[in-house]
């Protein structure tokens, strides 16, 4: 269990490290100083190392394994293949998602055994296990275990899987489609593009992204009198023991414990169960003894989900006057060789819901098909749909700017949903609790400088340098589409509040947070407050992810908080012999009102069974929440090289109540920066020939680098909190992503434009790398 206190007790001065203050991160003190504690820093007696034997192979027939050829290896404990799995009765993953192909059939994806059985349908997917003494057996064993494969023909990219006569990876989807969805009203949009007097149309690629998080997967598995524990790097404790439970024959949800100490980074990779859990709590019951799986940063890349992976049509629909009549939209997602829940829901649901951003625009036509491929499957990644539905919607609005001779601001503010819209439910029937648009905007706009452009143009231009700019107005949906967190609370005569939850640290600070929401219930200096997170055995619930965990996790802490202080006062009526009415609480103490007659909070509680009292509350919130935001960059482009460089950043974020404005712009620039990074430089890719991955590593794919970076300019607008929560808050940790990717191409391409490559610019594809960009000024030279 993540836990975490500070340093020595004291009840003076509590108010300072409430919410709405940036209060450092309580968790930094260890973490800075490398006593963290992640899964492979857990060490316990008897413990093995497993390794997998990945395929070579993008789609292969496994003929056989020679378990007998790693079995005789020194240290080699036990073998397993995807045949013995099947044997012993673990289930293949398990699908659940309700969707449905173009003829109306079942989502149609192969069966994901955790181990490959007959087939393997990506490089990297795990074909068989070697446990051993150590690592390095483990591994030496693994490399050398004979498979047995006949190659079959292998279709990596999206179009071509679509193609008649490609590959087929599932005898129910002969054409690779594995669903479809399509909502809005095609006919009426037809009639408003018939009707417009403008309309664009560009064909996007929004590339495929590994997420990166600085400590790969990792799991320990182990019996413990009977009952199974993992401890693993997740964001989802209680979604990885479910998938335990569900999939590993004869067990109970009591019979299995997950625990989840410091995560080194999950940005929605981590989330839920990966087939390599399932092997490795097999492997463990097993052979008895307890079993762990480091991740090597290679087997991430290969196998780990991946981000985005979407390509297609949009096109917008505007009257003379700028205002937008209809959106189309036709998408066409490569989720991989098996179409996971997570991976299609993101692309055929979660990124529709945002697509028409903060615009009002009533008419849609929106497909999305999910493309089966012999790719690695997509799943979460930070943003998770909504960068890949806003990307659209902002490229196509810059585009119609450029087109109607508009300034993108003035074009944006014609179209912005209005404050006495609100709440607003858009054409995808989502309602918008609260939201400023135009505030937001003119507020980016003012710290932006937008007006102040042209001199900096020129400025540098005497450089040598083409300068361009871009602005972005865009919102996000949050939750998880899980509203509902429980926290509880226990109150000990130690000195120590601890408030438990399901919700998961990564590294964004949430335990400090939380904490102070806290103190500004009981009062108390935060070095008072425990915060634990990651134990199945203590708490459950939903997890963090999609932004959730302050907005509904914080709340619920909120709640719990509150209805343990009205608890202890029936308490304190007992211990003061006055009615619980007549009972105050501040800072720490209950006080009969009028009187000095009074009882500390601990010491009220040593006075209970157990030296302690305890409460737990289950608090939903009424809805999703809405942040948005204004983000505006300027770049400069080296004509003579194409080498792009930001050089200013803005952006002004309606994120509601702000509990720690530190830990909020941490996470909002981070955010960014993972967003500029996909505009710039990172890119999954694979060869068309042999499905081999090609950037398998840090070598390969490139990653933003820290001297790319600097002057952000980073402000709140919390004047609109929330209504869907008790705090007002509003999710924050992916807005930066969402908006930094559209805003750094679109500057880009405005710094072409303006030097008469605008048809050029607008077919570039991300990452915008110097060759692209240095070929784009040619090519229309």
């Amino acid at each position: 269990m993540s836990t975490t206190t500070t340093g020595t007790p004291g009840i003076d001065d509590s108010t300072r490290f409430g919410s709405g203050q940036p209060v450092a991160r309580i968790e930094d003190k260890a973490l800075v100083r490398g006593e963290g504690r992640y899964t492979d820093d857990h060490v316990l007696p008897g413990q093995a190392f497993l390794a997998f034997a990945r395929s070579p192979y993008a789609h292969a027939r496994v003929l056989g394994v020679d378990a007998a050829s790693a079995q005789d290896l020194p240290g080699v404990i036990a073998v397993f293949t995807g045949a013995d799995l099947v044997a012993a009765g673990v289930k293949p993953m398990v699908n659940g998602a309700p969707f449905r192909r173009p003829d109306g059939g079942p989502l149609a994806s192969p069966a994901r055994h955790p181990l490959a059985h007959e087939v393997v349908r990506y490089v990297g997917e795990a074909v068989a296990a070697v446990v051993a003494e150590t690592a390095e057996q483990a591994r030496n064993a693994a490399a050398l275990l004979m498979v047995d494969y006949e190659e079959l023909p292998a279709v990596v990219d999206t179009r071509q899987a679509l193609a008649s006569g490609a590959p087929a990876l599932c005898p129910d989807a002969p054409d690779n489609i594995a669903a479809e969805m399509r909502h809005g009203d095609p006919a009426a949009a037809q009639a408003a593009f018939d009707a417009a007097a403008l309309t664009v149309k560009l064909d996007i690629v929004n590339q495929r992204l590994a997420p990166s998080p600085m400590e790969p997967r990792s799991t320990l598995a182990w019996l413990d009198n009977g009952r199974l524990t993992l401890r693993a790097s997740s964001q989802m404790p209680t979604a990885l023991r479910d998938a335990v439970v569900g999939h590993l024959p004869g067990l109970k949800t009591e019979d299995v414990r997950v625990v989840v100490g410091d995560v080194g980074g999950g940005f929605g990779m981590k989330g839920g169960a990966y087939p390599e859990d399932l092997v490795i709590a097999h492997a463990a019951r097993t052979v008895g003894r307890p079993v762990k799986w480091q991740a090597q940063r290679l087997e991430d890349f290969v196998s780990a989900a991946h981000g985005r992976d979407v390509e297609g049509s949009a096109e917008l629909a505007l009257d003379a006057d700028g205002k937008v009549l209809a959106l189309r939209v036709h998408s066409l997602a490569n989720v991989g060789a098996y179409g996971t829940a997570t991976g299609m829901a993101i692309q055929m649901l979660v990124g529709p819901w945002v697509s028409t951003s903060v615009y009002d625009i009533r008419t849609i036509d929106l497909r999305f098909t999910s493309v089966l491929s012999n790719r690695a499957p997509t799943g979460a990644y930070r943003g998770a749909g909504r960068p890949e539905a806003i990307y659209l919607i902002e490229r196509l609005m810059d585009e119609a700017a450029r087109r109607l001779q508009l300034d993108p601001a003035e074009l944006r503010r014609r179209n912005l949903v209005r404050p006495e819209q609100m709440p607003y439910t858009n054409a995808m029937k989502m309602t918008y609790d609260v939201g400023r648009f135009e505030q937001i905007l003119d507020q980016g706009l003012a710290l932006a400088e937008w007006n102040g452009f042209e001199a900096r143009r020129a400025a540098s231009a005497a450089r040598g340098r083409l300068r361009g700019r871009a602005v972005s107005t865009f919102l996000e949906w949050t939750s998880g589409n899980a509203f509902e967190e429980r926290v509880d609370v226990r109150v000990a005569a130690d000195g120590f509040i601890e408030l438990t939850s399901a919700t998961m640290p990564m590294g964004q600070g949430i335990a400090t947070s939380y904490a102070q929401l806290a103190v500004d219930v009981f009062g108390v200096p935060i070095e008072r407050i425990r915060i634990l997170q990651g134990d199945t055995d203590r708490a459950n619930g939903f997890g963090s992810a999609g932004s959730r965990s302050l907005y509904i996790g914080g709340s619920a802490l909120k709640v719990a908080a509150e209805r343990t202080v009205e608890h202890a006062k029936g308490l304190a009526g007992e211990a003061l012999e006055a009615p619980p009415a007549d009972i105050e609480y501040r800072a720490g103490r209950f006080t009969v009102a009028g009187t000095d007659l009074g009882i500390d909070l601990f010491e009220l509680a040593a006075r209970q069974p157990g030296a302690q009292f305890t409460m737990d509350a289950t608090t939903k919130v009424t809805g999703p929440s809405w942040p948005n935001a204004c983000h505006a960059g300027e770049v400069e482009i080296d004509p003579a090289t194409g080498v792009v460089e930001l050089v200013a950043y803005a952006s002004v974020n309606d994120i509601g109540y702000v509990v720690n404005p530190t830990i909020v712009k941490g996470q909002i620039e981070g955010g960014a920066v993972q967003g500029i990074g996909q505009a710039l430089c990172e890119q999954m890719v694979y060869d068309e020939g042999s499905g081999q991955l090609n950037t398998a590593s840090f070598l390969d794919y490139a990653m933003p680098r820290v001297d790319g970076f600097r002057d952000f300019k980073t402000a709140f607008d919390t004047s609109v909190p929330s209504v869907t929560n008790p705090l007002g808050v509003k999710g924050v940790g992916e807005l930066g992503t969402i908006g930094a990717t559209p805003t750094v191409v679109n500057a880009v391409i405005d710094a072409l434009a303006r030097e008469g490559r605008a048809e050029a610019a607008s077919r570039l594809q991300m990452p915008l790398t110097p060759e692209k960009v240095w070929s784009a000024l040619r090519a229309s030279a």
